[in-house]
C-alpha cells in the first residue's frame, strides 16, 4: 500500500533506512559474539556493566528504527546520517571501554563511513570522514586498557624470575598479542571486504535496473512519438480524403440514377456496393475525427469484462462474418471484473482478429481463448495459416514494418503502442502445429486504479 502512496525517491530512502536496521542487528550481533568470545575464550576482565549499557542502547535506537519504518512520514537522508552518527558515538564508546585505537577490532570504523558513502550523498560522505577520524584520534590517547592485551602486563611484579626466564615470557606474550592483532586485522580485513563487495554488486544491480527502466523509457518515448507522427499524418489524411470521398458518393448516386436496376441490374449492383464501401469510409473518418485528441477517461467506458469481449467480437464479425471462430472462455472467469473500454483497445484487438482470420485456412478458422480474474484479462488470439515471417517474430509490433501482405504493418504497430500505452503485454509467436499465436495481458479496474485514476 506504501508504494501506491510514496514517490520514488522516498520508497529508495525508506528502503536505505531498511538496510541500516538491517545493519544495525548484524553489529549487534557481532558485539555480542565478540564480547563472549572474549571474556569466556581468551579470559580478558572487560568492564561488562558499560558494555551491556552500550549495547542496550544501541538495541533501544534500532527498536526506534523498526517502528520509525512503520509511520507513514517521510524519511529523510539527515535523519539517516544521524542515525549513523548515533551508531559511530556507540561505537565509539565501544572501544574506549574495550582498548581503543589498540583494540583489533578497530576497522569497524570504516563501516559507518561506507554505509554513508553508499546510501548518502557525497557530503554526508565527507563528514564521516571527518568525525570518524577525529574519534579515532580522540581513542589513541584516551581509553581503558585490555589488561589481558598489553603487554608485558602481568608480568611487572614478576621479579623471582631470573632474568632469562622473564625475557622468554615478554616474548612469548609480545608473540600471543601480536598474534592476536594480527588476527582481528585479518578478520577486519575478511568482513569488510565482504561487505564491500556486498554494496558494490547491489550498486552494480541497481544501475543495470535504472539503465534498463531508462532504455525502456527511450524506447516508449519513441514508440509514443511515432504513434503522434502516424496520428498526426492520420487526421490529415482524413481531413484531405473528406472531400474526394463526399464527390465520390455523389457521383455514384447520379451513376445509380442513370443506370436504374431495372435496365442495368448487374452495374447497378456494382454501383450499390461502391456507395456502401464509400459510406465505410465516410463513417471511419467521421470516428476517426471524433476521437482525435480525446483523452482515456473520455474515449472509454466501464464495462463487465464479458460484455466488453461480446462487444469486440460483436464489432468484429460485421467485417468476418464468414469466418469461423472457436471461442474457449475459462469457466474460472470472475463475473464481477470490469474493465475500461477504450476505442483505442477494441480497434486493436479487432486488428489482431483480422489479422488471424486473413491468415488462416477457411475451413479451420481461428482460436479464441479467453480467461480472467479480477486484476487481468489474458486473451490468446491463434490462427491455422502459415504464421509469422521468422524476421517479424522477435520485434512483431515494435515498430512499423513494410510488407505486401495485409494487416502487418502499421495497423500492429499502433495495436503494439496501445497494448503497451495501457499497462499490458502482447507477445507473438509461431506454434509448431502451425500458425501463428498472440498473447495479450490486460489489467481490469481494480479499486487502487480507481484510486490512481481519480488522483492522478
Amino acid at each position: 500500500m506504501l508504494s501506491h502512496i510514496l514517490p520514488k525517491a522516498e520508497i529508495s530512502i525508506r528502503e536505505n533506512l531498511n538496510w541500516l536496521y538491517i545493519l544495525r542487528n548484524l553489529m549487534l550481533f557481532l558485539v555480542v559474539m565478540a564480547v563472549f568470545f572474549a571474556v569466556h575464550g581468551l579470559g580478558i576482565d572487560l568492564p561488562m556493566n558499560q558494555l551491556w549499557l552500550a549495547i542496550f542502547a544501541i538495541s533501544i535506537l534500532n527498536l526506534y528504527t523498526w517502528l520509525r519504518l512503520r509511520t507513514p512520514e517521510p524519511v529523510t537522508e539527515h535523519e539517516i546520517f544521524s542515525q549513523i552518527c548515533m551508531d559511530v558515538l556507540a561505537l565509539s564508546y565501544l572501544l574506549y571501554l574495550t582498548g581503543g585505537a589498540s583494540n583489533p577490532i578497530i576497522w569497524v570504523f570504516l563501516l559507518p563511513l561506507i554505509v554513508t558513502a553508499i546510501m548518502l550523498p557525497q557530503s554526508y560522505a565527507w563528514n564521516m570522514v571527518i568525525i570518524t577520524s577525529c574519534i579515532y584520534t580522540v581513542l589513541i590517547a584516551y581509553n581503558v586498557p585490555l589488561p589481558a592485551l598489553a603487554p608485558h602486563a602481568e608480568h611487572h611484579n614478576m621479579s623471582n624470575l631470573t632474568p632469562e626466564m622473564s625475557l622468554r615470557m615478554q616474548l612469548l606474550e609480545d608473540r600471543r598479542y601480536f598474534n592476536l592483532h594480527v588476527f582481528g586485522m585479518w578478520f577486519g580485513f575478511v568482513f569488510s571486504s565482504g561487505l564491500v563487495a556486498f554494496f558494490v554488486v547491489a550498486l552494480a544491480k541497481t544501475l543495470k535496473d535504472r539503465e534498463r527502466s531508462l532504455a525502456e523509457a527511450r524506447e516508449s518515448a519513441l514508440r509514443d512519438e511515432r504513434v503522434v507522427s502516424l496520428g498526426t499524418l492520420a487526421a490529415s489524411a482524413a481531413h484531405d480524403m473528406g472531400t474526394p470521398l463526399g464527390t465520390i458518393a455523389i457521383l455514384a448516386h447520379e451513376l445509380a440514377e442513370d443506370f436504374p436496376d431495372h435496365r442495368f441490374p448487374e452495374l447497378n449492383q456494382k454501383l450499390m456496393i461502391l456507395q456502401q464501401q464509400v459510406d465505410r469510409c465516410k463513417q471511419a473518418l467521421s470516428v476517426m475525427s471524433a476521437s482525435a485528441g480525446e483523452m482515456r477517461a473520455e474515449s472509454g467506458k466501464v464495462m463487465l469484462v464479458s460484455d466488453y469481449i461480446d462487444e469486440v467480437l460483436n464489432q468484429w464479425r460485421t467485417h468476418k462474418a464468414a469466418t469461423k471462430l472457436n471461442l474457449f472462455i475459462s469457466p474460472h472467469v470472475n463475473l464481477q471484473a470490469q474493465i475500461i473500454a477504450e476505442r483505442t483497445l477494441t480497434h486493436s484487438l479487432i486488428n489482431i482478429l483480422n489479422n488471424a482470420a486473413e491468415a488462416t485456412q477457411d475451413d479451420l478458422g481461428i482460436e479464441f481463448h479467453v480467461d480472467w480474474n479480477s486484476a487481468s484479462l489474458s486473451l490468446k488470439i491463434r490462427d491455422f495459416g502459415p504464421g509469422l515471417p521468422s524476421e517479424l517474430v522477435d520485434f512483431a509490433g515494435q515498430k512499423p514494418v513494410k510488407s505486401n501482405k495485409q494487416g502487418m504493418g502499421v495497423g500492429l504497430f499502433l495495436t503494439y503502442s496501445t497494448i503497451k500505452r495501457l499497462k499490458g503485454t502482447i507477445s507473438f509467436s509461431n506454434l509448431e502445429s502451425g500458425g501463428a499465436c498472440v498473447e495479450i495481458s490486460l489489467p481490469l479496474l481494480t479499486k487502487e486504479s480507481e484510486h490512481d485514476g481519480f488522483h492522478g
